[in-house]
């Protein structure tokens, strides 16, 4: 009955799982009402045709733009289609306007800047494919058609082509890790059946998790990054704790249990160590729903689903497919005579036996290890990345390289400042442009920018007295400028937006500060003419700013609640007060080497072509230290408990400490191995995704079970467990001695 139910809903799960790509959030972002926010959300509100979304269309032919020929006939064609596309408003390039900005150094590229007249931010990505099939089409009518390039770029074809990039690197992961993640679990185990036990678990739970994920994402936005984290935390987890539970009913076998009563001794203690463990993942994931973004709430939620699946598959459908199967899952029975030695515990016992001798030693050698990789955390950059943050495998981040070639990348992710004037004055005043040409002027004068945008610079920037019989008659200024003054002053006149564009020398990382600093400047040093407006600094990097301030002011609040929860946890399982205290203490070290190993490849680039990256990103991705924390610390107490529970169960029956962890080590050694191969392969594989955050939390979490499964539970564990002796029990001990 138990197996019916799961492959019920296994199949109905099947049914929604693939739809979860569509249901998901590409932008995401703060949940709070930032600076940044208040900002987007005045120019939707107030403004009547605000350039919020927009497609930039980069072009490369085989002659100049500039001039008439062939280049310019396609050109012009490219333009006209556009503007009969009825979510076109405008198409803005060189033809209408002459400005050169929008050619190339040597005029055989160019690029336009379409205005999309759309309802919600969803709609800039669904027009993604229409976009595209037009230029192409368009490109397609001409003879030589062929010989020009094209790509449409912005922040919608990045967002659609993320989202495209996050579900195909998924599938192919799933893919390529099946066979090599069966090559291990066969080595673990020797059988055929066996090994492809945690496989079924892994895959269903995965499976089942989407599905419940492409349900709850129509009630609750959850962000696309929970796609990649549900398949790494399902195929990780769900294979983990499937091997202890194999292994664990293997050896009650072997001591000549019959097939129920292993089951049932497998799940009194394999699965007891199981939900232990599930719960300390727990509360890693559930720590992250107190933080104010979208995409860490989505992976909290996401990984809460995923372990809670695992969980439950390993304790209800593994034990009745084992409790079926019985010695069934030994075959064939010839392969595990070959593999044997891979079990031989006598290798693992020496090992025990040489901590017991030298615990000081094993402690000293491990801790200098730990403190060598921790180093390089002590100068952690936490920022935009300045390199590969747009992915270059898609036409988008393809678009977005040739504009940076061109020098005018600046233009897609402008900095947004929208200054409102009090109750019953305007924008357009003599005083308030005075202001504005004051704001500009200063903002010019910084070498960071390339150019400023606003109601004050039109026309080669005329004077302010020009200006100032312009606006004048707001409606005869909207005929003659419609755009303009449709994107860069509001209905009512009160609000207006001043863009600020970057040079392209400015990396992401360096237009952060950027950002702080003209925030500063307006709040110290602004105009006096503007000293009574209401002004709020915005956009792409306004926004990424805004999140790091609120996501770094949460993480010591998640720290000490995921140590605490943590600590009581163990506590309580463990019946322990120096347990919980080591392990928490030995798992903050694993995660701070983890993060100087993340510095050191991605923030200096040292090996970082291995991954696909030609340079360093200069800093790292503030979502990057928190999602990393909460997953690591869950995930490594995964071999925390398989190793304590093994010991304690030794100790209980023998009262001898040296002999119980000896006997822990010797008995959990190849599991643990087995375990953290594979979800190094689970996790290294995203390391080479094509997506830089993704990439980050596939190498973070792959270096980070690499050195719990080595440093920290082989050799640190062991060696604290030994001289620590009978104090580790208590108070739990004493009570039992009495």
């Amino acid at each position: 009955m138990v197996v019916l139910a799961w492959v019920i809903l296994g199949c109905l799960a099947a049914t929604r799982a693939y739809r979860v790509q569509e249901a998901l959030d590409v932008r995401g972002g703060s949940e709070q009402l930032t600076e940044a926010k208040r900002a987007e959300n005045l120019l939707r509100d107030r403004f009547p045709r605000p350039i919020r979304d927009f497609y930039a269309i980069t072009l490369q032919g085989p002659g100049r733009f500039d001039t008439a020929g062939p280049p310019r006939l396609v050109l012009d064609s490219l333009i006209a289609a556009l503007r009969a596309e009825r979510w076109v408003r405008g198409v803005v390039g060189f033809p209408g306007t002459g400005d050169s900005t929008f050619l190339g150094p040597d005029r055989t590229s160019t690029f336009l800047v379409v205005a999309l007249e759309i309802a919600n931010n969803d709609s800039a990505g669904v027009l993604v494919k229409p976009a595209r099939a037009l230029v192409k089409r368009t490109l397609a009518a001409f003879p030589d058609g062929d010989r020009y390039v094209s790509k449409v770029t912005g922040r919608g074809p990045l967002d659609s082509d993320v989202r495209a990039i996050s579900a195909e690197d998924s599938r192919d992961s799933e893919l390529k890790l099946f066979p090599l993640t069966l090559a291990i679990l066969l080595l673990a185990f020797g059988a055929l059946v066996a090994a492809l036990l945690p496989l079924l678990v892994g895959f269903l739970a995965i499976i089942i998790s989407l599905a419940a994920i492409e349900q709850l994402a129509h009630v609750y936005p959850m962000s696309i990054f929970v796609l990649n984290m549900t398949t790494m935390i399902g195929l990780g987890v769900g294979i983990d704790y499937s091997l202890l539970v194999v292994t664990r009913f293997r050896e009650e076998l072997g001591r000549g249990l019959r097939r129920l009563d292993a089951a049932r001794e497998t799940v009194r203690t394999a699965g007891a160590a199981v939900v232990t463990s599930g719960i300390t993942v727990f509360i890693g994931f559930s720590a992250l729903l107190f933080t104010p973004l979208l995409e860490t709430k989505s992976v909290g939620i996401g990984g809460l689903i995923v372990v809670a699946v695992a969980v439950l598959l390993s304790v209800t459908l593994l034990p009745a497919v084992l409790a079926i199967a019985g010695r069934a899952i030994d075959r064939p029975r010839w392969l595990a005579s070959r593999l044997a030695w891979y079990h031989a515990p006598q290798v693992w016992e020496r090992w025990a036996r040489t901590l017991s001798r030298h615990p000081w030693r094993a402690l000293g050698i491990g801790l200098a290890i730990v403190a060598l990789l921790t180093w390089p955390l002590l100068r952690i950059e936490i920022g935009l990345p300045s390199r590969h943050w747009w992915p270059s495998y898609t036409e988008a981040g393809q678009g977005v390289e040739q504009l940076q070639r061109m020098g005018v990348a600046g233009y897609i992710q402008p900095v947004r400042i929208v200054v409102e004037m009090p109750a019953g004055e305007r924008a357009t005043s003599a005083t308030a442009l005075r202001g504005l040409r004051s704001l500009s002027d200063s903002l010019r004068a910084d070498p960071r920018v390339r150019e400023v945008k606003s109601l004050v610079d039109v026309d080669g920037r005329r004077s302010l007295l020009e200006l100032s019989a312009l606006y004048s008659d707001a409606d005869s200024a909207r005929l003659r400028y419609p755009d303009l003054l449709d994107a860069y002053l509001s209905a009512d006149g009160r609000a207006t937006l001043v863009d600020v564009i970057p040079t392209d020398t400015t990396s992401l990382t360096s237009i952060m500060q950027l950002v702080r600093d003209v925030r500063t400047r307006l709040a110290d040093q602004r105009p006096k003419q503007l000293k009574a407006a209401s002004i709020g600094v915005g956009g792409y990097v306004a926004q990424s700013v805004d999140l790091q301030e609120e996501l770094l002011g949460t993480f010591p609040m998640l720290v000490l609640l995921i140590l605490g929860a943590t600590a009581v946890m163990l506590a309580i399982a463990f019946r322990s007060v120096l347990i919980p205290i080591k392990a928490v203490i030995l798992n903050t070290f694993s995660v701070a080497a983890t993060f100087g190993l993340i510095v050191l490849v991605f923030q200096d680039g040292l090996g970082g072509r291995l991954f696909g990256l030609d340079g360093p990103t200069d800093a790292i991705f503030v979502v990057v230290p928190v999602l990393v924390f909460a997953v690591v610390f869950g995930l490594s107490m995964d071999y925390e408990v398989f190793l304590l529970a093994r010991i304690k169960e030794a100790y209980d029956r023998t009262g001898r400490n040296d002999e119980a962890t000896m006997e822990g080590v010797s008995a959990t050694a190849s599991v643990i191995t087995s375990a953290a191969l594979i979800m190094l392969l689970v996790f290294g594989a995203f390391a080479f995704a094509r997506i830089l955050l993704v990439q980050f939390l596939g190498f973070g979490l792959a270096v980070a079970v690499f050195l719990d499964a080595t440093v920290i539970r082989m050799v640190l564990v062991p060696a604290f467990m030994q001289l620590m002796g009978k104090w580790n029990w208590w108070p739990g001990e004493r009570r039992r001695g009495a």
